[in-house]
């Protein structure tokens, strides 16, 4: 069973580019498909078919060539079974799932232990 390579991608970023890049590297047309949203001004959405973990790795550094902002690894999918939405609402999810980091969180533990002194 193949898997698909999600890719996240500013909208500054170039499409052909990417296309040119999967094709150049092995990739057939039919491997793979780019969401561009008609705003033009917006994120799109790539998604790719790969079938083992040499694929896997070449589709993430083109991915990451091509400035991907993030990169999302399903697996028992394939291009020709998935649309945009499919795949939007696993990204959601796994989105969601996962735990972000907070770097301006301090955590403050007493150093004295309990006494009966009141400081201002």
């Amino acid at each position: 069973m193949s898997n698909i390579l999600a890719g996240l991608f500013e909208h500054h970023s170039d499409y052909k580019k990417l296309e040119s890049d999967l094709e150049n590297s092995g990739f057939a047309n039919s491997d793979y498909v780019i969401y561009i949203n008609d705003s033009g001004n917006s994120q799109y959405l790539a998604s790719v078919t790969v079938k083992d973990n040499d694929q896997v790795e070449n589709a993430k550094n083109i991915f990451h060539q091509n400035a991907a902002l993030k990169a999302y690894l399903f697996e028992g999918m394939n291009v020709k079974e998935t649309n945009y939405d499919t795949i939007k609402k696993y990204i959601d999810a796994r989105n969601r799932a996962e735990i972000h980091n907070s770097p301006d969180v301090k955590i403050k533990t007493s150093s004295d232990g309990m006494n009966s002194e009141v400081k201002f």
